[in-house]
């Protein structure tokens, strides 16, 4: 489909053209000037297209300067925009008017490229603290990232609410639990939330900059920590999108394997969701009894594959572990017990009066606030809006096999926790169709060497959602950026709207009814 890149060709004419250094060729990407870049967007959200990703690349490896991209979305089609950005003017027009999820992203891109988005209203950092130097960049090919970042005064300015009987109840970024620090600065009228606004990046690692100081092969085992629940999917998009980047064929046996490895991750995570948003209403019951089940997927991981996460088993060129015969048979029996075991307590869960009062009408995202915000994966799917990578962008197995996509419109807490339970019998459905007709042949093949100065674009759909990975070939065909985009980078935008109208004890319950990643987002 080119409907989005006719669009922007017949409205901006001559001063668009097509770049054809991005594969695979059914993803379009066009290069227009700097000027035009908010126009491109102006025309593309006239069409209801959703903005997936923004981000910039340093090209002053090949005698450029910089540039900054912007990814589309429409049904089955992508388009990336690219605009050129002069060193000696390190700006870009904003394109939040046109679309709220480029707040965060262009705020992102001056934290860490140093490139002014000229039009957003937000100048605060994002990602980059407060108390870092104003002028250390990461991510330009100047910046030394063995050098220790100098610390500087600095203080946060947080969004203020103000009147009669309004406080602020800060919570985080230390919690008590195990899950990883974020802050969350509420203002509320009694139990009535009136504001929340996140900060996050205090789990910011410098994933993107550390990719360009590996080989195209061990940057693969970084993809898979970029966020440890998905390192399937994390490896799956970074994989494929330099298989995309070489012109790499797998054989169809690594294809389904890998498809196989997925659909384990997204029931095991679903399962555990289910589980946590359980104990957060207090109904440790099925906290005990959704646990139980993951961690007995979990034993089988490691048993055949090696791994209770399937941790580093893809690779660019295939996957690295296989199944017998014996290993169908135990997934065949376990999947068979699964349904046993699972569907009496979604029975429950369904049945249980005082747990239904909870979830239902809580943290609710309307389908309209779910498409200004460009949501994607369970919050978009239980918001109204039908997107799933595997149906809008699919690759083998999933061209050859059909997927159900549940859809609710109500966007609560109850809908994000059931379009988790129906994905998991989606998802062994699936499980049992990749194992009837996986084919025999091979498993890996080697890549080729990049070309100098090509991309290549992934997109996967995860288990939290669609996951995009974009990589840039350097000067000599080594990794001059790896821009990653977890589906974190706008549903957290989500959360923050969804509170409103909420009482302070429901946040834990629509927090994990999102459960969005803190590793993903904080690149």
């Amino acid at each position: 489909m080119i409907r989005l890149k006719s669009l922007v060709l017949n409205e901006l004419g001559k001063d668009a053209r097509e770049d054809d250094s991005l594969a695979p060729s059914s993803v379009s990407s066009l290069v227009v000037p700097r000027k035009r870049f908010a126009d491109a967007a102006r025309t593309l959200k006239k069409d209801y297209a959703l903005l997936a990703a923004e981000w910039a690349a340093d090209e002053t490896p090949f005698g450029r300067g910089f540039a900054v991209f912007a990814c589309f979305r429409r049904e089955q089609e992508y388009l990336v925009i690219k605009t050129e950005v002069p060193v000696g003017d390190a700006t870009f027009p904003s394109l939040t008017k046109k679309y709220a999820a480029a707040y965060r992203f262009e705020r992102q891109i001056q934290s860490l490229m140093g490139l002014t988005p000229v039009g957003n209203p937000d100048d605060r950092p994002w990602i980059k603290h407060e108390d870092w130097p104003a002028n250390a960049w990461p991510l330009r090919k100047t910046f030394d990232a063995k050098t220790t970042m100098q610390r500087v005064p600095g203080e946060y300015r947080w969004i203020r609410a103000e009147g009669d009987g309004i406080y602020e109840i800060p919570v985080g970024p230390v919690h008590a639990g195990i899950i990883e620090p974020g802050h969350f600065r509420f203002q509320a009228m009694g139990e009535d939330v009136i504001n929340l606004e996140e900060k996050l990046g205090y789990v910011h690692k410098g994933i993107e900059k550390r990719f360009e100081s590996f080989s195209w092969q061990e940057a693969a085992r970084l993809a898979g920590r970029v966020s440890g629940d998905t390192t399937v999917a994390h490896s799956l998009s970074y994989s494929r999108a330099v298989e995309a980047l070489t012109g790499t064929v797998l054989p169809d046996r690594a294809q389904w394997l890998r498809a196989l490895f997925l659909e384990r991750e997204r029931i095991a995570n679903h399962l555990g969701d289910l589980g946590a948003i359980c104990n957060d209403v207090a109904f440790t019951f099925l906290f005990y009894q959704f646990h139980r089940l993951k961690e007995i997927l979990l034993r089988t991981n490691h048993h055949l594959f090696g791994h209770r996460f399937l941790m580093d088993r893809i690779v660019p060129g295939g996957v690295v572990v296989d199944i017998d015969g014996e290993g169908v048979l135990a997934i065949t029996n376990e999947l068979a017990w699964l349904e046993r075991e699972y569907e009496p307590l979604v029975t429950i869960y369904d049945e249980n009066a005082s747990l239904e009062d909870r979830v239902r009408d809580a943290g609710v995202l309307r389908p309209e606030q779910a498409r200004d915000l460009c949501a994607v994966g369970i919050v978009a799917r239980a918001s109204g809006l039908n997107l799933d990578c595997r149906v809008d962008h699919p690759f083998p197995p999933y061209d050859r096999i059909s997927v159900n996509v549940p859809v609710l419109i109500s966007g609560d807490a109850h809908a994000r926790a059931w379009v988790r339970v129906e994905e998991i019998r989606e998802s062994i459905r699936i499980i049992r169709e990749i194992l009837r007709t996986v084919p025999s042949d091979g498993l890996i093949v080697p890549i080729g060497d990049p070309l100098p100065d090509r991309s290549g674009f992934a997109a996967v759909e995860g288990w939290r959602g669609e996951i995009l990975y974009w990589v840039q070939s350097g000067p000599n065909g080594e990794i001059n950026r790896c821009m990653v985009r977890d589906p974190s980078s706008v549903n957290w935008l989500g959360l923050e709207q969804c509170i409103h109208g909420n009482i302070v004890p429901d946040f834990p319950l629509c927090n994990k009814s999102f459960n969005q990643s803190y590793s993903g987002h904080d690149l």
